[in-house]
């Protein structure tokens, strides 16, 4: 396949007028003759690279964590239709032998259509109990090292991204202990600045939906928000405009830098759908619009409706993010942020070629996963 003049994404996180030329699948410099492939004109459209979602548990009626191999394509299918080629889902606080099954469904899956499983995300069940925000306190221990080695291994290395309170019993020895092979992220906490500092010094070098299940900033007490800018950690963003004002969204593309932001949907089951009454993580939920909230304590905002998608572009149109900072947080920096950064995540030569086209206003014309058009 070969895009003619399009405004393609760059690695210099810019956009450049070029053609881009698709053969096996990866994107190649090699100049190919033009009557043996598909041609797609870009004339004024921007390429910009499949999405990676790192933090999302369903979609259409679909939950990771139900185990089940038919609702795992189905929110396959939903994703690559609306842009995130490449997903990391994220399970609930859950025992062992739930995770298990679950392990098992996303092991055996063989990223046939639909964006590809690239990862699991385990959020819990390692967190604090009084930030537990949507997720059930009646399945939250303390690290336990043993059950951990257990569903590593289980998962064949599928397991790349692991949410922990770093105040709990145990928790900065296994911060230490398996920083080396999973990304250690800090969540669902009330570690105070002082706790947080120690974590990422230990290894942990990431943070789970920002500003969300964790203390506020305050100026005698800056907490873990500040000391994942002082230590450079990656930090996840919810731009729904439901989770985060968009002034402090802007805020933290400038204190952190567009390089350290990671966007997430933390899409639940209802995203696709329409009001009612759902589940997330055996606890019912009830979703109104843009806003889903726990049906005992609607207080609780339980996960997006949003997919990774309308969350970048709501964070370029509605929250006044430059469109190349928001691209390289929703595509790039995931992509690193779970080592799958030298296949997915950009447009440069050696990467898939998964490719969305999309015009000035930020909505999707063309989907391309492998050099194939999917929409």
């Amino acid at each position: 396949m070969i895009i003619k003049n399009v405004y393609a994404y760059t690695k210099k996180h810019e956009f450049c007028k070029k053609d881009i030329i698709i053969h096996n699948e990866r994107i190649t410099e090699d100049t190919l003759p033009f009557e043996q492939n598909e041609v797609i004109d870009g004339t004024g459209l921007f390429a910009i690279p499949g999405l990676v979602d790192i933090h999302f548990h369903g979609a259409v009626g679909h939950d990771f964590c139900d185990a089940d191999e038919d609702g795992l394509q189905a929110i396959a299918d939903f994703e690559a239709q609306n842009g995130v080629l490449a997903i990391c889902p994220a399970t609930m606080s859950y025992p062992e032998t739930i995770l298990n099954k679950i392990i098992d469904v996303a092991v055996n899956h063989k990223n046939k259509q639909g964006a590809d499983l690239v990862g699991i995300h385990l959020e819990g069940p390692f967190i604090n109990p009084d930030v537990a925000g949507a997720q059930n306190p009646k399945y939250l221990i303390n690290p336990d090292f043993e059950m951990f080695k257990r569903i590593m291994e289980k998962s064949k290395g599928l397991i790349k991204i692991i949410s922990i309170a770093p105040e709990l019993n145990e928790a900065m020895e296994f911060i230490k202990l398996y920083n080396n092979i999973v990304n250690i992220s800090i969540a669902h906490t009330a570690a105070d600045y002082e706790t947080a500092k120690k974590a990422f010094a230990l290894g942990a070098k990431h943070i789970t939906h920002l500003y969300n299940a964790m203390p506020d900033i305050n100026h005698r007490a800056p907490g873990p928000i500040v000391a994942a800018w002082e230590d450079g950690a990656e930090a996840e963003l919810i731009t729904d405009g439901v989770h985060i004002h968009p002034s402090v969204v802007k805020l933290t593309f400038h204190i952190f830098g567009a390089e350290h932001i990671i966007l997430i949907s933390d899409s639940m089951m209802a995203c696709g759908l329409v009001d009612g009454t759902y589940q997330l993580g055996g606890q019912q939920v009830m979703v109104q619009g843009r806003k889903a909230v726990l049906a005992d304590n609607k207080k609780t905002i339980a996960g997006s409706v949003t997919c990774l998608f309308e969350c970048m572009r709501k964070a370029v149109l509605d929250m006044g993010i430059p469109l190349e900072h928001a691209v390289r947080a929703a595509s790039e920096n995931p992509a690193k942020a779970i080592g799958i950064n030298n296949d997915y995540g950009s447009l440069e030569p050696g990467h898939y070629g998964n490719v969305l086209l999309i015009d000035k206003d930020i909505n999707i014309c063309h989907i391309i996963q492998k050099g194939k058009l999917i929409r």
